[in-house]
């Protein structure tokens, strides 16, 4: 997997932000490299019918969210 330089400037600075501490630009490479890996397992797109499954889900259960919010 290839990661731009500048990616890895911008990685770094990220970092520092979050966390506080600095980081080589092979420790920025090793992480941006194994968050990259992360992210394709985690993200799947999804497919037309698990959208509309998710917004019939999503109608169906409105009204109940919407009854329990009234009687808090």
């Amino acid at each position: 997997m290839i990661i731009l330089d500048e990616d890895i400037l911008k990685f770094q600075a990220l970092y520092k932000s979050e966390f506080g501490m600095k980081i080589s630009r092979e420790d920025a490479y090793e992480k941006g490299v194994k968050l990259l890996q992360l992210m394709s397992v985690v993200y799947k797109p999804m497919t037309e019918k698990e959208y509309e499954l998710i917004q019939k889900h999503r109608q169906e259960t409105l009204s109940l969210l919407q009854k329990r919010i009234t009687n808090i």
